[in-house]
């Protein structure tokens, strides 16, 4: 489904990402972990070119593009392809939910208005805001609008979503609505990277977990195998200073 190789990325002459390779099965929901400034979110937005990587190669499906010199038209195959959830929603204020949901549909796809209407209402109603759709964001907390940006997400039925953080910037008590949401959508076997730090949420929800430290995978395997077995160190110290509980396997 998702294929990164060799990719590397660097602001100006800092090195981001140095080399990345990493394999993602189609239904499969890999969760990135790893301390501030490991380049987590950067190799996120890599795999739609949100950051165009400086070389290496992405594959989605069945069509792959190389990073140093794509075009236009391939960066917008490619980003078809996904869909992203943002850390701080990315809605337009001035639109109503269902207007917020519909806009990707309407200008992106081309999709007809009431097409794209009835789709918007389908993937709102999944999310728990069916009645929400007359309302503005600034009328939302903060939980209601990253469910408004996950249906945002749906409604493209993209291959492969992406979530940034997608509760980082919420209150504590408004989290556990989002993780649920999310857990939903992969239970029907959706594609997703996950970048966040709920590490108990990682555990539960994924397949397999990548972590990260300065630029390059340390590790990577089964939640079993990453949260109760770490095998390098530095695996071990993040997880002993993050969630000791669960690097122990404590219930």
């Amino acid at each position: 489904m998702i294929q990164l190789k060799n990719i590397h990325k660097s602001f100006h002459k800092h090195s981001v990402l140095k080399g990345i390779n990493l394999f993602v099965k189609k239904g499969e929901v890999v969760v990135i972990l790893g301390p501030s400034g490991s380049g987590k979110t950067t190799l996120l937005r890599c795999i739609n070119f949100l950051e165009r990587p400086n070389d290496g190669e992405v594959t989605i499906g069945d069509f792959t593009i190389s990073c140093k010199r794509p075009s236009k038209q391939e960066i917008l195959k490619l980003r078809k392809k996904t869909a992203m959830v943002f850390q701080h929603y990315n809605l337009f204020k001035h639109k109503t939910v269902l207007e917020n949901v519909m806009e990707g549909l309407v200008i992106a796809q081309k999709v007809p208005k009431e097409t794209a209407r009835k789709r918007s209402l389908e993937v709102l109603e999944k999310v728990g805001l069916s009645d929400k759709i007359d309302t503005y964001p600034i009328q939302l907390s903060g939980g209601q609008q990253q469910r408004v940006g996950i249906a945002r997400a749906l409604a493209l039925n993209p291959e492969v979503i992406l979530f940034d953080e997608p509760t980082s910037a919420l209150d504590p008590e408004l989290v556990g609505e989002v993780l649920e949401v999310i857990r939903n959508i992969a239970s029907e076997g959706i594609t997703m990277v996950i970048v966040t730090h709920e590490m108990g949420f990682a555990r539960d929800i994924s397949n397999h977990v990548v972590f990260m430290d300065q630029g390059t995978i340390v590790e990577q395997g089964s939640p079993i195998e990453i949260f109760t077995n770490p095998r390098e160190e530095r695996t071990k110290q993040f997880l002993k200073r993050i969630t000791p509980d669960v690097l122990y396997g404590v219930s």
